[in-house]
């Protein structure tokens, strides 16, 4: 068997292990007494991606990914290791600016990797037209843990209208 398919399997026996109401939720940077020292840095990192990208920053964006990290926009093609996924945000912030909040539905995390479910809404100016639009997608990330600090190692996002 492969890592990526005990891994999986690993994630869903857990999921569907676990009962709906002790499931994490979470919605903000506030902490609760249920939360793992692990889930409290994924949540950290996750409204550091948030900001990243309401800077519009490809700087502030990379560190935040694994090297081999992919990235898998809605309608764009998928981006894989650095240098690609680089590029993917260079021409998205060429294009666009985000102002969007994240509203963060579950954090889970198994050993050296996790997954998080988010939604996030707010606007998107298109520089071309100059017109905002609403902005409103759902998110899953896959975190890993590189070196003791956790990053983002997969992520995927499709509108939700």
């Amino acid at each position: 068997m492969t890592k990526t398919f005990l891994l999986t399997t690993v994630f869903l026996a857990h999921f569907a292990l676990t009962p709906i109401h002790a499931q994490n939720t979470t919605h903000s940077l506030k902490t609760t007494d249920m939360e793992t020292t692990d889930q409290i840095e994924i949540k950290k990192l996750l409204f550091t991606y948030r900001d990243a990208l309401n800077a519009s920053s490809v700087a502030q964006v990379m560190p935040l990914y694994t090297t081999n990290g992919v990235f898998m926009p809605s309608g764009a093609p998928t981006s894989i290791g650095t240098e690609q996924v680089k590029a993917a945000y260079e021409f998205v912030f060429t294009n666009i600016a985000l102002s969007i909040e994240f509203h963060l539905d579950e954090i889970e995390v198994v050993g050296d990797h996790a997954f998080a479910r988010s939604t996030s809404k707010g606007s998107t100016l298109i520089h071309a037209s100059g017109e905002t639009v609403a902005e409103e997608n759902r998110e899953l990330f896959v975190l890993k843990k590189e070196a003791g600090s956790w990053k983002i190692d997969r992520y995927m996002f499709n509108k939700m209208k």
